[in-house]
């Protein structure tokens, strides 16, 4: 089984007044237990908000702290899952059912193989 990421992005700021969000946790949990059951879940969690991350940069050999996102946009990681599935099919109908429970964009992309000794 090789592990896939599924990222959620979120765009910055409260949600529209339309947006039912305790709808949207009850079918993203529905989604996460039918990963549980089918073997397929390893974790997910929400992260905060952008504006709450401290980037770490190396530069001229030296660590410099800044607040804030690394990237500036309408839209950042909101959330995240990692899964197990046999192939990209798999993880893709994973992320498809997640898409639709959460109802904003769904990156999937998958680790890199391990390396061997």
């Amino acid at each position: 089984m090789k592990q896939y990421l599924l990222t959620v992005n979120q765009p910055d700021g409260p949600p529209p007044p339309s947006v039912d969000l305790g709808k949207v946790m009850r079918d993203v949990n529905v989604v996460i237990g039918e990963m549980k059951a089918a073997g397929a879940w390893v974790f997910n969690g929400g992260l905060h908000p952008a504006s709450t991350a401290t980037v770490l940069r190396l530069q001229a050999g030296e660590v410099l702290m800044t607040d804030g996102p690394y990237a500036e946009g309408k839209e950042h990681i909101g959330g995240l899952c990692i899964i197990n599935a046999p192939d990209l099919d798999a993880a893709l109908e994973w992320g498809s059912r997640l898409a639709r429970a959460v109802t904003l964009p769904i990156e999937v992309r998958p680790f890199q193989e391990e390396a061997q000794d």
